[in-house]
């Protein structure tokens, strides 16, 4: 909003401000709360920031050194993403990131640190962050975000009806008519169940549980949305006539968004987890 480039202009041409947060608020980016300096960067660092780190939603807060450049005061950009947040406050504020950058003037901002718990951000979280810039080859917040998500592929304990977050990946709740599908699948009364992922409503749906056989599963899979599917496969081997659960996970290349990648990647493990552990349906083979 206006405000905000008002706010930023008066921040970089003096020594007005000595912290500005900004929150997204109906998709535009928001004036929260200005702090005047009164002491020494370092000595109010902690009273000032930490205070407006709240647990469950991101903000992006800018921190005014004592030290300048050619431009003026320089400036500590920090990007607060908690892990408790939703999906989509975070991928929001993911987004628009660079654009805040952009705004206040990438060459006032000394430093930038993304964090998701509060040891990250507080005075010596920052000094910290300061040594590991000075070891050789540090990430680029790039790299550190791409680790992030790398992280999300690791599976985590849910249940079935609540949402949690953790590092580990993303456990949406589960549509209990999902679940009710699963469990027919479980008991062999269908061969195939297809679930997708609401984003909007932070819920795994179910999609079809029509009869397939193994010539139809191509035809099962959308050509513009991913999607997760549970098949029955009904094979003879070494004259055994065996019955085996496949998990596919279809995404249908760059035809998706990105947001869309990255939501069905956080969500895979824990679903699949949640669909062994408490409804006790083994996968022998994951596609």
């Amino acid at each position: 909003g206006n405000d905000v480039k008002d706010i930023f202009a008066s921040a970089r041409s003096g020594d007005q401000y000595r912290v500005l947060k900004i929150v997204i608020e109906d998709e535009q980016l928001s004036l929260d709360t200005t702090k005047k300096a009164s002491k020494k960067w370092d000595q109010e660092y902690d009273s000032l920031v930490l205070p407006l780190l709240e647990a469950d939603v991101p903000c992006y807060i800018l921190y005014r050194l004592d030290s300048t450049n050619n431009q003026g005061y320089e400036w500590i950009f920090l990007a607060w993403s908690p892990d408790q947040s939703t999906v989509r406050h975070k991928m929001l504020y993911a987004a628009t990131r660079a654009t805040i950058k952009k705004e206040f003037g990438g060459g006032h901002i000394k430093d930038e640190i993304f964090a998701t718990t509060k040891d990250d951000l507080n005075l010596s979280g920052y000094r910290k962050y300061l040594t590991s810039q000075a070891a050789p080859l540090p990430l680029t917040a790039a790299e550190e975000e791409l680790r992030r998500i790398k992280l999300n592929e690791v599976q985590t304990d849910i249940s079935v009806d609540t949402k949690q977050q953790t590092l580990q990946g993303v456990a949406f709740p589960i549509h209990k008519d999902a679940v009710a599908a699963l469990e027919r699948y479980r008991n062999k009364k269908i061969n195939y169940v297809q679930l997708q992922v609401d984003a909007e409503q932070e819920l795994i749906r179910l999609c079809s549980t029509e009869p397939t056989e193994v010539k139809d599963l191509p035809m099962r899979i959308p050509k513009d949305s991913a999607r997760y599917h549970f098949f029955l496969y009904k094979h003879s081997h070494e004259g055994d006539y065996l019955e085996s659960t496949v998990f596919i996970y279809s995404m249908p290349g760059y035809k998706c968004g990105i947001r869309e990648r990255m939501l069905y990647s956080s969500c895979k493990n824990p679903l699949v987890d949640m669909v062994e552990n408490n409804l006790q349906i083994d996968i022998e083979k994951k596609v």
